[in-house]
């Protein structure tokens, strides 16, 4: 790719407002949107999952979205390639990518590559999901938190996908992660970059994220977890662990009131854009940060300063 065409990405926790912020700037700019959204690429999840309207998507188009099912794996690593392709073909358009989404591995990936990593294996994949299954993942993460602290102290406690990955590689390599990512960094970028994090007051944010909750309820969510099940998508798969629909799963089988379904929701979301926070904090620099109406003229602008000029 282009260094010298600088790709413009628009991050933010769930909730602050990167979707209708993108709304807003294609009226004014021939943008389109490369999703960075680990859940939006799953079909038939679109009430839980805040995916743009189909009208929405019909006025701006948003490119890796709803492309795998939701018992298929996919990755950073398949995102990052995926994102490369979309890009170029919009530039080949004369239309500008805008990549955004919240979650900041894939970004990071696409950014700046990702290293060697061993090949996966069923086998220690399952073993190491018997035992979540039988003592929890805070039990992957304290063997995690013995053998890498330095990997150890990057991720959730509660991040299964990523526990069964870290120690996965400890059993394939007897290496530890942070050893195989070490020499790689994550400091030479692909390409030049222009971030916009969103930034919202703590309350706000926490509010939004509770009204949001509750316009799932209005928008179907039940009726969507259902439908899931009956396709034969159950809650063992990454896809369902995640969430709103885990909590809808528990009460769909009577084994939570749908009171106690709406909190631990509402809970277990501003506990997830609490991490994406600490994430960007870690990530960017306080250049980074806007507010939605400052995010939404500074992209124009910076749109403006590498768009030539017609004859």
């Amino acid at each position: 790719m282009d260094r010298q065409e600088r790709l413009i990405i628009l991050t933010g926790p769930t909730g602050s407002g990167k979707t209708s912020l993108a709304l807003r700037l294609a009226q004014d700019v021939p943008i389109e949107v490369i999703s960075a959204d680990s859940m939006q690429v799953y079909r038939y999840m679109d009430v839980a999952t805040a995916k743009p309207t189909h009208f929405e998507r019909a006025w701006l188009p948003h490119h890796l979205i709803d492309i795998i099912d939701p018992d298929a794996e996919f990755n950073a690593g398949r995102f990052a390639a995926m994102a490369m392709d979309k890009i170029r073909d919009v530039r080949n358009r004369s239309k500008i990518p805008l990549v955004v989404g919240g979650t900041g591995l894939y970004i990071k990936a696409l950014v700046y590559g990702l290293c060697y990593a061993p090949p996966r294996s069923e086998e220690i994949r399952e073993a190491l999901r018997s035992l979540i299954r039988k003592k929890g993942t805070d039990c992957l993460w304290s063997a995690l938190q013995r053998v890498d602290p330095i990997s150890a102290q990057n991720i959730s406690p509660n991040d299964s996908s990523r526990l069964v990955r870290y120690l996965e590689m400890i059993f394939l390599t007897g290496l530890r992660p942070s050893e195989i990512q070490g020499p790689h960094a994550f400091s030479h970028p692909l390409m030049e970059v222009k971030v916009a994090c969103l930034t919202l007051p703590r309350d706000t944010l926490n509010a939004t994220i509770d009204n949001r909750v509750l316009a799932m309820l209005e928008q179907g969510i039940i009726g969507e977890t259902r439908r899931l099940l009956d396709m034969g998508y159950h809650r063992g798969l990454k896809s369902m662990d995640t969430l709103a629909y885990k909590h809808v799963i528990a009460y769909l089988l009577s084994e939570i009131s749908l009171d106690t379904a709406i909190r631990l929701i509402q809970r277990d979301t501003r506990h997830y854009a609490k991490r994406q926070i600490t994430w960007n904090r870690r990530h960017y620099g306080a250049e980074c940060y806007f507010s939605p109406e400052t995010a939404l003229s500074t992209i124009f602008a910076w749109i403006k300063a590498q768009t030539p000029e017609p004859p």
